[in-house]
């Protein structure tokens, strides 16, 4: 006889949202039914509703503003806009929520294309697995067809790939199987993804650093070696392109290409080195860069914010560990570097780094020589201030070699270990309440459990995956292991543990880029969580404990909210304080202001008569030269003067005796005698 399995016609997410946005006239394209959606509801509504439709199926918006003069185009643009990074999962159940409000029958109207609760029969082609969400359990039905190992049905959309031809949970690392010569095992090697395809570039085996380029398609999962030409000129030089082995570097997507920056080698150059790989041409180049680049280093974090690159720490080739902060400008390819205030992260290297909302870095963990790190440090990239805000929820153990992609405002973490063992736990932190909380564990000496393995996201049929590969954890690795993140942390942190600290608080307040938008739609914090849980008691078995379960949520958060406003009502008292406090320093300021001019002044006077006296005193020591040198030339004059008196008086006593020896008759005197 066959086993037989109870299924409800309740719709799970993202089905539900399908559903919805069907009844609401979405057909899939970005313009869909515009006129049908007007027609239904209001102009608020309905631009809220294609913003929340776009930022469900598209992502967040980053096409260009209309160029048209057309208040509609302007109008969904600008609803879209305001959604910033908001994640599709919210985007999803905020679109239903709105219209659920808006029309409270639609799920009714709907039912009767939703197939009716039905015995499924289970054999060897089907799966039947509980899916858990707030305490309770249902049954999902996932429907595999084992012919070719290709996906036929899948009830909840559990299925990564068809070429995986297994179902796949949420929130749960699997390893799918390849195809192709897998990359030599290795860990502190970089990963990038571009256009579907994971490129692993470097690495470290057996302490021998690599230099070759692998990529795996993430579509049929197919591995390839890629022969990079490294006889291609350098942008620096005219010499060829030596594409020393390197690991600890960090490999970066920017413009479909890949970015290599810094790393060690085994004969490290001065400076950091940028390097590209265009996969259209398969070469490799060396980029110039301009202004004093950072000391060569590996072991560091690279972000890439708008089109700058934020360099912190790492270790150089003197194994000294750093903690400096240096930006690459991509357009200019100028370094520049910055001393920001506050007190920045101990010096390390191995750490993880994520931005968000464009604004903030963020820096986890790390490792010096002797310890490692579990702290979080937050730089504001536009007060360039450093900050360690006060972690939330289930904070993660010291680590270092850890892996870390951001999904939307969720940051995970994956790998790294503490000099004793790697550590089993997948966590995330919600970046905008900066709340902890672990997405899965594994069990024993895995890959997943290593120091220098890699991490990058994917898509596959437009949902995110989390793809991890290689590591060292005793032995080195080259497996690939794939996870689903559904989000959950999102909605399920552990908000009701504790009020949120005020520096969360603050940081949230001015990172989070929808508050506007949730403003509007009047759906705060509470209003998510209470839609959350509704979310979860469609069957009807369940809706007196799920509305139990609402109503001790939702006191909860009153009570919780109420402690928050009186936080804000301090904060505000100590804001009007601290005014108070700068008005009246500004006013010093003036006053003291005032007197250093007039100091100035005075000063300024004095040194105008100082000069005068100087010049005064010029022409004075100059005249004293000039006595000086008459007096000379009268005491010489003096000295001529007394000898002529003297010569005269010689000859007139002369001229008297020759007189009176006449008189008495003697004889002349000879001219000769005279």
């Amino acid at each position: 006889m066959a086993t037989m399995a109870r299924t409800s016609t309740g719709l799970a997410y993202p089905d539900r949202f399908y559903a919805a946005a069907s009844f609401a006239g979405f057909d899939g394209s970005p313009n869909s039914a515009t006129k049908d959606i007007a027609s239904k509801f209001s102009n608020e509504v309905a631009l809220i509703l294609y913003a929340l439709y776009q930022q469900a199926t598209v992502g967040p918006c980053n096409v260009p503003k209309p160029s048209s003069w057309s208040p509609i185009e302007q109008g969904k643009w600008k609803s879209w806009q305001q959604l910033g990074n908001m994640a599709s999962t919210e985007a999803m159940r905020l679109f239903v929520k709105i219209l659920e409000e808006e029309d409270p029958g639609w799920y009714s109207r709907t039912s009767n294309s939703v197939e009716p609760v039905k015995d499924v029969p289970m054999n060897n082609n089907s799966n039947v697995e509980p899916i858990i969400e707030n305490g309770n359990s249902f049954v999902e039905t996932k429907t595999v067809s084992a012919e070719n190992g290709s996906l036929m049905e899948a009830q909840d959309k559990d299925v990564v790939s068809e070429g995986l031809g297994s179902v796949v949970i949420y929130d749960q690392w699997i390893s799918p199987p390849t195809t192709g010569q897998r990359p030599k095992a290795r860990y502190e090697h970089g990963a990038a993804v571009v256009q579907d395809k994971m490129y692993i570039y470097g690495g470290n085996h057996n302490g021998r650093y690599l230099s070759d380029l692998n990529v795996l398609d993430l579509r049929s999962w197919t591995w390839s070696k890629v022969e990079a030409n490294i006889g291609s000129k350098s942008v620096e030089s005219s010499s060829p392109v030596n594409v020393a082995p390197c690991a600890g570097h960090s490999l970066i997507a920017w413009e479909n290409k890949l970015l290599s920056i810094a790393g060690h080698t085994k004969d490290p150059s001065e400076t950091i080195q940028v390097k590209e790989f265009d996969p259209q041409t398969g070469l490799w180049s060396i980029l110039k860069t301009y202004g004093k680049g950072p000391v060569s280093r590996g072991g560091q974090s690279v972000t890439l914010v708008g089109s700058t690159l934020v360099i912190f720490g790492g270790q150089d080739a003197n194994r000294t560990l750093l903690n400096d902060l240096h930006i690459l400008d991509l357009e200019t390819m100028t370094w520049d570097d910055f001393d920001a205030v506050g007190v920045p992260p101990s010096p390390r290297s191995d750490h993880a780094a994520a931005v968000h909302a464009e604004r903030y870095l963020l820096i986890f963990g790390g490792g010096s020589h002797a310890t490692c790190f579990n702290d979080l440090h937050v730089l504001d990239l536009q007060a360039m201030e450093w900050s360690r805000p006060t972690q939330q929820g289930e904070i993660p153990t010291p680590r270092a070699g850890h892996a870390g992609v951001t999904v939307g405002e969720n940051w995970f973490i994956v790998g790294g270990g503490d000099n004793k063992s790697g550590v089993s736990e997948t966590v995330v932190l919600n970046m905008s309440t900066l709340v902890w909380s672990v997405v899965t564990s594994v069990e024993g000496r895995v890959p997943l459990a290593s120091e220098g393995l890699s991490l990058v996201v994917g898509s596959i049929g437009g949902e995110d995956i989390l793809i991890s590969f290689g590591g060292y954890n005793g032995r080195y690795n080259n497996e690939v292991n794939v996870l689903k993140p559904s989000h959950k942390s999102t909605f399920q942190s552990k908000i009701t543990e504790a009020p949120v600290p005020d520096s969360v608080s603050a940081v949230h307040n001015a990172t989070n880029p929808t508050r506007d938008m949730e403003s509007e739609l009047e759906v705060g914090q509470e209003g998510k969580i209470r839609e959350i849980v509704m979310d979860n008691t469609d069957s009807e078995p369940m809706k007196s404990k799920g509305e139990d379960t609402n109503e001790r949520i939702i006191t909860t958060l009153k009570a919780e909210k109420e402690e928050l406003e009186s936080s804000l009502n301090k904060e505000k008292l100590h804001s009007l304080q601290l005014k108070e406090e700068i008005a009246e320093a500004e006013t010093r300021n003036k006053d003291l202001y005032k007197e250093l001019q007039s100091v100035r002044g005075q000063l300024a006077a004095e040194q105008s008569r100082c000069f005068k006296l100087e010049v005064d005193v010029a022409e004075l020591r100059q005249k004293l030269q000039t006595m000086e040198t008459l007096q000379k030339e009268l005491e010489l004059l003096q000295r001529q003067k007394a000898a002529s008196e003297e010569a005269l008086n010689a000859k007139q006593r002369q001229g008297s005796g020759g007189v009176w020896g006449w008189l008495a008759g003697g004889p002349p005197q000879n001219a000769d005698d005279a």
